[in-house]
């Protein structure tokens, strides 16, 4: 017997974190879905990125009688091609949620299709501008749920390597620069990029929905954009707020761990090259010239060094400078070795501890 789509209403995001459907599908097109979508979501659309453009021009300029003809064919032949490609193999209890922009046509079409094959279908009220509209209420119009605690400390003190061993710990963190896939810096640009800014929003988003209010999270020190993507104002301003743990190690042992945690910048030295010369207008000639040769040699431990002398630890300072107001805690490192950084985590997560209590009261 053929079934009939039901709806499906998110009041929260821990409602999207709590779904336990077979399939959460995007009937979007291709660049609807890769700016973002819900979390896990498959991308199968009932019109590709050419086909929506030629429906919605027909829809503004012909009539929207005929556009509404010529889409209800498309989709038909695009679900036939995912019944017989992706779908082709899944059984009679497979049970999908579906949606697309608005909740409107190309889901509800789609899921028509499917309930009618004998699946039992979701269909998202509002579709993904329901979901958008959580996002922007968690990050814009909510605080950040949780105290927070900034992990300070100049370029290479082993930041994020650290909130992963607090993680682990069993304290509250949420890493910025996984989240945006960049480590921060000049020289920090990942494989496979950034993701858009609303896909890291809703990323963020989940990350703080998760959140135990009643518990401190941890966050490493960050400017207000981490690559090119901008942390949300709330969050800013409760990381600008917030007490401050600072891991002081001194250069050597910083430009040691940045020879090794860079090591894939330091296999391509081309693309390390570049990355230099963009620092032209900032230093003397003789400066870069001096940082490309060092790059050429393969001296990379004493380029860190240069660089962070030179380039990272001055503005660091400057911008530290900006968010001293006592609720800062030191937690000395003298090396910043594998071996090292349990032990350094175990420090600062007693110094985390000591810490909020008096920023809480």
């Amino acid at each position: 017997m053929a079934l009939t789509p039901t709806i499906r209403t998110f009041a929260t995001l821990a409602e999207v974190a709590a779904l336990d459907h077979d399939a959460v599908i995007d009937v979007r097109s291709p660049s609807e879905f890769a700016e973002d979508h819900l979390p896990g979501a498959i991308n199968l659309p009932v019109l590709d990125d050419a086909e929506r453009a030629r429906v919605g021009t027909i829809y503004k300029r012909q009539s929207p009688f005929l556009a509404r003809k010529i889409g209800a064919a498309l989709v038909a032949r695009n679900a036939a091609r995912h019944l017989e490609g992706p779908l082709a193999e899944l059984s009679g209890g497979w049970r999908p949620l579906v949606y697309c922009w608005r909740g409107g046509q190309r889901s509800g079409s789609f899921a028509t299709i499917l309930a009618q094959v004998g699946w039992r279908v979701e269909l998202v009220e509002g579709g993904y501008k329901s979901w958008r509209r959580l996002v922007v209420e968690t990050l814009h119009d909510r605080p950040v749920p949780s105290p927070v605690v900034v992990l300070d400390g100049n370029t290479g003190s082993a930041k994020t390597e650290l909130l992963a061993l607090l993680a682990a710990r069993g304290l509250q963190v949420i890493d910025l620069e996984g989240l945006a896939n960049h480590r921060g810096s000049l020289f920090g640009a990942m494989p496979g990029g950034q993701p858009s800014q609303k896909a890291f929003e809703g990323r963020l988003a989940m990350a703080l929905a998760a959140l135990d209010p009643a518990r401190p999270v941890v966050v490493e020190a960050e400017s207000s954009k981490v690559g090119d993507i901008a942390l949300p104002k709330q969050l800013w301003a409760a990381m600008a707020a917030a007490p401050r743990i600072h891991v002081a190690a001194p250069v050597e042992a910083r430009a040691a761990y940045l020879a090794r945690a860079y090591a894939d910048l330091t296999e391509d030295r081309a693309r390390l090259a570049t990355v230099i010369e963009s620092l032209r207008p900032l230093h003397p000639a003789e400066v870069i010239d001096t940082w490309l040769a060092l790059a050429a040699e393969g001296a990379f431990a004493l380029l860190a060094a240069e660089l962070m002398a030179r380039h990272y630890d001055p503005r660091y300072e400057k911008h530290r400078a900006r968010f001293a107001d006592g609720r800062e805690r030191v937690v000395e490192a003298q090396s910043l070795a594998p071996e090292a950084l349990a032990p350094l985590a175990d420090r600062i997560a007693l110094a985390i501890g000591a810490l909020v209590p008096a920023t809480c009261r």
